[in-house]
């Protein structure tokens, strides 16, 4: 069987859709190729990067992509990480399934350093959940 295509957006490809980028990779094995862009590139954030590593997953070598550069791309599967992107989400052609989470914006947290990571750890935990149910239910009998 044909592997299943996965884009997955977010406002700037820096920190949410990295994420889950990395998760959706590591829980689906071959059963998928992935992707993550955003409507806007905001560059790879440091501290999504560092809370990645925690869980044992380097994201270092993503980089940080724009929706248009995906347009040729027939995907499978296109999920949107936040509500900014869902609202300016590109139609796609063909048979694209679409489904919207709102992730909380680490990228956004203030605070101390340490409530800063903590809010980064939370995102990061709700996007791991997220993408172990999202393999489960849509790529593990494939």
């Amino acid at each position: 069987m044909e592997n299943k295509t996965i884009l997955v957006l977010c406002t700037g490809n820096s920190c949410r859709s990295q994420m889950a980028e990395a998760y959706l990779r590591h829980f689906a094995n071959s059963k998928a190729i992935i992707y993550s862009a955003g409507v806007e590139t905001h560059g790879l954030n440091p501290g999504a990067v560092a809370t990645m590593l925690e869980d044992g997953i380097d994201i270092s070598h993503h980089t940080s992509n724009n929706v248009q550069e995906y347009r040729h791309i027939p995907f499978d599967y296109v999920i949107t990480v936040c509500d900014h992107a869902k609202e300016r989400c590109p139609v796609f052609p063909g048979k694209a399934q679409q489904f919207h989470h709102n992730f909380p914006d680490p990228a956004k947290a203030t605070g101390s350093d340490d409530e800063i990571k903590e809010q980064f750890r939370q995102t990061r935990d709700l996007i791991k959940d997220y993408c172990r149910d999202f393999v489960q239910r849509y790529l593990l009998y494939l």
